[in-house]
């Protein structure tokens, strides 16, 4: 169980990339940008307790380079 947040976190990226690349959802959209950053946050918070500077660093660039896509995926107005 230890590699539990891991796992959903690996999950969730990939569940994400596939979405993505079979045209089921769009790079700049939120259920596409929540994937990655709730895959991404797992990913680092299991990188933290282990301690592996290397998988630390790359998670979380990827949380901040979400974070601003995702804010404005959030407040996007709907297209009249």
């Amino acid at each position: 169980m230890d590699q539990l947040p891991q796992l959903i976190g690996a999950g969730l990226l990939l569940i994400g990339y596939a979405l993505f690349q079979t045209n089921r959802i769009k790079g700049d959209s939120v259920p596409y940008l929540l994937l990655n950053l709730l895959g991404a946050m797992l990913l680092a918070y299991d990188a933290i307790r282990a301690m592996q500077w290397g998988f630390i660093i790359l998670e979380c660039a990827w949380c901040v380079f979400t974070l601003p896509n995702l804010y404005r995926a959030l407040v996007r107005k709907p297209a009249a």
